[in-house]
This record gives structure tokens, C-alpha cells and sequence, in this order.
């Protein structure tokens, strides 16, 4: 044991200390003598001087999701360098756990830095030149979303229309294809604004057929509903990381095969954007062969780290495991808001999302004020309708994370209890 003067000393020492913190924090919250002269004219703002606050929400809406703790736990590690060697290996980490979910080989894959948005981007203006032809499926928002962004760089676009729900056949984009000869065809998988999963067997069959490129968003879709990147020949597969992945919104995995690199390689012009170059790209990710890793962007850390350990967590579970959880946990719920008395926007079973359920708006019911009902006496999140199907739908996401029969329970229960507490309107 310590002698007791050695004590004594220590606790003295601790004392002095504690006061001049308390010293030093006082003379820093102290009016300075100069304040009068000070040059800044915008006080430090009420809010910034409170502590965060965020509440705890169940989101069962269309994304994001809640992730698990695991994963929150991985966007809490120490921040290190964006170009150190052991990012890198995250990174390569990354890249194995992205061809596994979409079942692909590809040399060229990688995480974009942004939302699934962003991947949707990256991958119209680093493939169509201004000038050249587009063909894009629209039967709900993302179809609208990319039309923009190829008519906004240039492209001649023509679209394949169809009322939110509706799904094309391939008779349908084979037509389209062979008259407007397109370089890309657009297709979402998972139309999260309608809660359809579209079928995509054969479609890339047609698009080799007319040398055309196949671009699929997977985002509401991956890890959810069977998707097989090689074997449906996609030439193009995008997703987001918020959905079925388990991880907060911020990044993109992105996938690119040899006829789609042969085409963005190959460019008589530069992409419109410099961050989105894939020759910009392709070395950040160590994906072009060079032996060095140059600066590009400073990448998202910690959404990398989230997103490594969301691919690990699919990887355990497996992606065939995963899809069958999907199923299951969607066709309890669709009995459960059917024994509501609720009706399915989508009717074919086969064609629904398993992520995203669409609910049609209960006659005589206002729907904005059912979701307040519910985020009000529940703290449960679900939304109404995008784009073209505004006013047509409640959404309900039951994906990654928060898929399983228990919380189907929960927003069962939170719909039932709105519909009885809610004012129901005469038409």
C-alpha cells in the first residue's frame, strides 16, 4: 500500500487540478474585456449551445431503416486516414461483400460516396454520351428520376410509360429497343413508390440482342427480393445502403461488367461530372490496376465502416436466407392489414416488393392523417405515396433490420388503431 503522505499529496494534487478547470471553464464562458470590439456580429446560436436529441422512431416506411446496434456500433470506431492501408483493406472488404450480394464476378465494383441517388447518376453520365439514345422504363418515380438526368446531360431520351403499379413485358421492351436503338435501357427492380418487384429474366437477353446496356436500381430491392447480377445478364446494378442492408443512408454499392467498362472507357467525351468520373474511380477503389491509390475524394469513414459491417451481417446470414426472411415476413403482413380490411395496391402477389408493402388509401379516410396518428401515438414512421403515386398509397417497410413477424405485430397494431381513432370522411 501507498504511504498516507503519498496519498495525501495525490488527493491535493487531484484538487488543484478540478480548480483550475473549473478556473479555466469559468474565463472561457467570461465576457471578454475586447468583446466590444469583437468583429463578429452573429452570436453563437440557442440551439448549438443544447445537447443533441433524437428520439427513438420505429421506421417502417420505405427507407431508412433502423439498423442494428452492431452496425451503429461500427460508425462509432476511431476515425483513421482515407488513404491508409487499413481503409484500403476496408475498402477490398467492401468490394467481396458487394459482388456477394449481387452475385456478380465483376472486377469493376465499388461504394459510391452518396445515397443510392448518387449511383443512379454515376452510372448515366459515365455511360451516355450528349446526343445518344436512352431508354427508360417509367412506372413510378425512379424511372421519372432518370429520365431527367439523361435529358439533363443531353441524351435523346424516349420513355416506356406505365401507371405506377404496372410492369412492362419483354415483348414491350423489345419493341422499344429495336426502334429507338438505345445505348442503355432502364429498369427498377424494386419501384419502391409503388412497392413493385419487376421482373427481370430475359430482359438482358434483348439488350445483347441490340447491343444496348442493361442498368438496373436495386435499391428498395437488394438483399430482399432474388436478384442475380451475372446470370440475369445485368450490365449495370446499382443499390443504396439504407434499405435491406442495414445501414444508415450515405452510401452506394455500384457494379459495372466488361461490356459496360468497354463502353465507359471508350468515351469520345469526359463525364459531366468530375466526381462521378469512373477513370477517377476505378483507381480510388484500386479497381484500374495502377499500383497506387491517388486522391480523388475524401470518402465517407465511418459509412464505410457501417457499410462493411452490413455486408459481413448479410454474408453470415446468407443472401438465399435472407430473401426467404423477406417472404415470409411480407406475406404475414399482407394477411394481417387484409384481415384490416385493408386492400393491396399491388394485386399479383408475384409482383409485390417484399420490402416495401403498398397499402391503397382506405375509402373515405385522409391518409396524412393516418400517418400522423401513428407517428404521434406509435413514434411509428410510415409514408404515403412518390411521385406518381402520391394520394394513391401508404407505404410500409418491414426490410433488413426491422423484418420480422414482431414488428409486422407492432405496425399492424399502429394501423388498426389509427383507422379507429381517425375521422372517417364522407366521400
Amino acid at each position: 500500500m501507498l504511504p498516507m503522505s503519498s496519498i495525501c499529496r495525490g488527493v491535493r494534487l487531484l484538487a488543484q487540478q478540478h480548480v483550475a478547470v473549473l478556473e479555466f471553464s469559468a474565463s472561457c464562458t467570461r465576457p471578454s474585456s475586447s468583446s466590444s470590439s469583437s468583429s463578429l456580429h452573429v452570436p453563437p446560436p440557442a440551439c448549438m449551445l443544447r445537447p443533441l436529441e433524437v428520439p427513438h422512431r420505429y421506421l417502417f416506411g420505405p427507407g431508412p431503416s433502423n439498423v442494428p446496434p452492431r452496425v451503429l456500433a461500427a460508425g462509432g470506431r476511431p476515425i483513421i486516414g482515407h488513404l491508409h492501408p487499413e481503409m484500403y483493406e476496408i475498402m477490398n472488404n467492401i468490394k467481396e461483400g458487394i459482388r456477394y450480394a449481387f452475385q456478380t464476378t465483376n472486377h469493376m465494383t465499388l461504394a459510391m460516396s452518396g445515397s443510392g441517388h448518387t449511383a443512379m447518376e454515376c452510372a448515366v453520365f459515365n455511360i451516355v454520351e450528349p446526343g445518344e439514345s436512352v431508354l427508360v422504363s417509367v412506372n413510378g418515380v425512379w424511372g421519372e428520376r432518370v429520365a431527367e438526368i439523361a435529358d439533363r446531360m443531353g441524351a435523346k431520351v424516349h420513355t416506356l410509360v406505365k401507371a405506377p403499379g404496372g410492369y412492362f413485358t419483354n415483348q414491350e421492351i423489345e419493341k422499344e429497343i429495336s426502334k429507338h436503338k438505345p445505348v442503355l435501357f432502364f429498369l427498377t427492380h424494386g419501384e419502391s413508390s409503388a412497392g413493385l418487384a419487376h421482373p427481370v429474366d430475359g430482359i438482358g437477353d434483348i439488350c445483347r440482342k441490340y447491343n444496348c446496356l442493361f442498368l438496373v436500381d436495386s435499391v428498395a430491392s437488394l438483399g430482399a427480393s432474388p436478384l442475380l447480377m451475372d446470370k440475369q445478364k445485368i450490365d449495370i446494378l446499382y443499390t443504396g445502403s439504407q434499405k435491406a442492408l442495414n445501414s444508415p443512408p450515405g452510401t452506394a454499392p455500384i457494379s459495372f461488367n466488361d461490356r459496360a467498362c468497354q463502353k465507359l472507357f471508350n468515351r469520345k467525351t469526359k463525364p459531366v461530372s468530375y466526381l462521378l468520373d469512373m477513370t477517377h474511380l476505378s483507381n480510388y477503389w484500386g479497381n484500374d490496376g495502377e499500383p497506387a491509390r491517388l486522391y480523388h475524394h475524401t470518402g465517407p469513414v465511418s459509412g464505410f465502416f457501417t457499410l462493411r459491417e452490413s455486408l459481413a451481417i448479410l454474408a453470415e446470414k446468407g443472401l438465399e436466407n435472407s430473401w426467404k426472411q423477406h417472404r415470409q415476413v411480407a406475406e404475414y403482413l399482407w394477411k394481417g392489414l387484409e384481415d384490416l380490411g385493408l386492400q393491396l395496391f399491388i394485386k399479383d402477389k408475384d409482383l409485390r416488393l417484399p420490402s416495401v408493402t403498398t397499402i391503397a388509401i382506405p375509402e373515405g379516410y385522409d391518409w396524412k392523417e393516418l400517418l400522423t396518428y401513428m407517428m404521434k401515438h406509435h413514434q411509428l414512421e410510415m409514408t404515403g405515396g412518390l411521385g406518381p403515386s402520391v394520394g394513391m398509397v401508404m407505404r410500409l417497410g418491414l426490410m433488413g433490420y426491422n423484418c420480422s413477424m414482431s414488428n409486422a405485430d407492432k405496425a399492424l397494431a399502429a394501423l388498426s388503431d389509427a383507422l379507429k381513432h381517425c375521422k372517417k370522411h364522407k366521400a
